[in-house]
């Protein structure tokens, strides 16, 4: 038996040990049955052995084919992992400038919301301003008001004979209280109050008749004024005095002029009397 034959046919596939142990091995047995065995059982035997190392040697080579495939998928296994770890390397890093963008809208909606709130604040510090100037203008108003009515009353008290010199004839100013004694035993305590408040009373001759005039002075004559110089005459009327109301302006809206002549109230406005109603 040729044992470097054997040996060089078995290196290439199961490489240089693997082979001479083999083919050792196999010289051993080869001797051993040479001595025991017949010629012909060499022949059968060696036949047997051929065929099983022929045998052997397709296995191996199957096995060398196996493990070459093998390698291949491994090495695509390989390739596939790289790819997965640099995609998975781009994903993180995409997730991280996600991240870092969501950070900066997060701090510019921050930055935004603090904006807001102080817009607000300023707003809110507007507006109680603003509102605090409404109150200070409407106060101013209320207060001018009072001074041009109180200066409108004052004027037309001093020069009322000559305003009404027309509609009232010898007139003359009558302080409130002087009809006091005479209006009380007639008119309750309550009316009496009322009537002291009126802002003037002339006496004169209206149409030939001694005739009191109850006068209501408004920079604007309005309902409440209207009502006021009617009830006030009333309480004259009810001692038996001739009085006449009248309020005295210097504007008066179509309506009021209305109410007042529908009241039987005349109207100074202006400068001059107004017609009665018809």
């Amino acid at each position: 038996m040729n044992t470097f034959r054997i040996y060089e046919e078995l290196r290439a596939s199961l490489g240089d040990e693997a082979a001479k142990s083999l083919a050792q091995t196999l010289g051993g047995m080869f001797e051993e049955l040479r001595n025991t065995v017949t010629k012909e059982d060499l022949r059968v035997l060696h036949e047997s052995i051929d065929g099983s190392i022929s045998r052997l040697d397709s296995a191996v080579t199957g096995l060398a084919e196996a493990q070459s495939r093998t390698e291949a998928r491994v090495a695509e296994l390989a390739d596939a992992q790289s790819r997965t770890e640099a995609r998975v390397a781009e994903l993180a890093d995409a997730q991280s400038r996600t991240e870092a963008r969501v950070a900066e809208l997060a701090e510019g909606q921050q930055r935004l919301c603090e904006a807001q709130r102080e817009t607000e604040g300023q707003v809110g510090r507007l507006a109680e301003a603003q509102r605090e100037m409404s109150v200070a203008i409407q106060r101013l108003t209320i207060r001018t008001d009072a001074v041009v009515g109180r200066t409108f009353e004052l004027q037309f008290r001093d020069r009322l004979t000559a305003y009404l010199g027309r509609f009232l004839r010898r007139g003359k100013l009558v302080a409130n209280d002087e009809l006091l004694e005479t209006i009380e035993p007639h008119v309750d305590e309550r009316e009496a109050e009322d009537f002291l408040r009126a802002d003037a009373v002339a006496m004169g001759l209206v149409d030939g008749v001694s005739t009191y005039v109850v006068v209501e002075v408004s920079s604007t004559g309005d309902v409440e004024d209207i009502v006021r110089a009617e009830r006030r005459a009333k309480t004259l009327q009810k001692s038996g005095l001739v009085s006449i109301p009248l309020i005295a302006c210097d504007a008066i809206s179509p309506e009021s002029l209305a109410f007042a002549r529908m009241s039987g109230v005349r109207v100074w406005c202006n400068g001059s009397m107004m017609e009665a109603a018809a």
